[in-house]
């Protein structure tokens, strides 16, 4: 993409700061479309039912791996200069991170994306919670939390198996991680058949899915053609959330870039999708013990996530479409630590046949 007419009238951060909004809002209207959601996904796969949401999930991750990958093979995306793969990266903040953030995520119904496509639906909750979730996110990154961060992270480090890059290490070649791609595709498509996914929630899952391509092939363009240097990045919500709150905060201080466009792109589409198909509706909390819960899950997941080097999206989606070890750990951790917490809280409850999600809540 040539993007020498926007360069020459426009500054790099306020460019990146736009694509960042247009992802954000592609992201955001698809996922509260398809009602995306990777907490969903893992407690029906942690009871036994392979429907909707999991479907759903599927076909978010797939589309992600696979344009993603495509990219990549094409030369349009080179993945290894990606934080994720260009420096080191935490083993043990990746598998402790990911542990807190599965907790949190029951704890507070819904991933750092969740809460904030619900939010923009009128789900005070969730809005609440995302707030929880940015302050104690911004603590972690560069506040009173950052010390204990470190040393959590510090502990074991992909610097010590030599490297971060799961292709590299198992020595695949493009081809098998395509067919790598396509085999989660065909399992969402698989599961959507038999629980009867609505072709448009398919469709919508695909497309907040797709904009994690989008996002790195629009950062790897800004950085072939900039004049400064700039980092390629997908979609994660952890650190712009903080750097989001800070934005409001403290304007002077804080500079723009595509994590500070992503978050507000997210709520907008969120709140447009919402809107043109009339589902906007005010939700609170149901008492004093609700809100504790949420708030600390939320709290949970601001650690957590920054521990781990992204949240259910940056890792686990981002991070593992590029191929990266410790965003598949964060993934693994996630899952089991949901369904596990979900079992604590509540036992197993016999297997059911997979309801259509409630709309305005995951």
């Amino acid at each position: 993409m040539d993007l020498t007419y926007f360069l020459d009238r426009f500054s790099e951060p306020a460019i990146l700061t736009a694509g960042g909004f247009l992802a954000g809002a592609m992201f955001g209207g698809f996922a509260q479309q398809s009602r995306f959601c990777l907490r969903a996904a893992a407690l029906d796969f942690a009871h036994g039912v392979f429907g909707v949401r999991l479907s759903i999930w599927l076909f978010a991750f797939s589309a992600a791996l696979l344009g993603t990958q495509l990219l990549v093979g094409f030369g349009e995306v080179p993945s290894q200069e990606a934080r994720q793969l260009a420096s080191p990266q935490s083993l043990s903040g990746a598998a402790l991170g990911g542990v807190m953030f599965g907790i949190g995520m029951v704890l507070a119904r819904g991933c750092a994306s969740r809460l904030l496509v619900l939010s923009a639906t009128g789900n005070l909750r969730a809005l609440l919670s995302g707030l929880v979730f940015a302050v104690i996110a911004q603590a972690s990154l560069r506040g009173i939390l950052k010390p204990v961060r470190e040393w959590f992270a510090g502990l074991w480090t992909t610097a010590e198996i030599g490297g971060n890059d799961l292709i590299a290490h198992l020595g695949l070649s493009q081809t098998v991680v395509l067919g790598f791609a396509l085999l989660w595709l065909a399992s969402g498509i698989v599961i959507a058949i038999k629980a009867k996914t609505p072709l448009w929630q398919a469709i919508a899952a695909c497309g907040a899915g797709l904009a994690v391509p989008l996002a790195w092939w629009f950062t790897a363009s800004v950085a072939s053609q900039a004049f400064e240097p700039v980092q390629i990045e997908g979609i994660t919500f952890t650190g712009p959330s903080a750097d989001t709150l800070m934005l409001f905060l403290s304007p002077a201080q804080s500079a723009l870039d595509f994590g500070i466009g992503l978050v507000p792109g997210v709520f907008a589409g969120s709140f447009l999708a919402a809107l043109f198909s009339r589902e906007l509706e005010l939700q609170g909390f149901e008492g004093g013990r609700s809100m504790a819960r949420y708030g600390t899950g939320a709290a949970l997941m601001g650690f957590g996530g920054m521990l781990a080097g992204g949240c259910a999206v940056g890792a686990g989606i981002t991070g593992a479409s590029v191929f990266a070890v410790t965003a598949w750990i964060t993934l693994s951790a996630i899952w089991l630590s949901a369904g596990l917490t979900d079992f604590a809280l509540n036992g197993r409850p016999a297997k059911t046949a997979p309801a259509q999600p409630v709309v305005g809540t995951s």
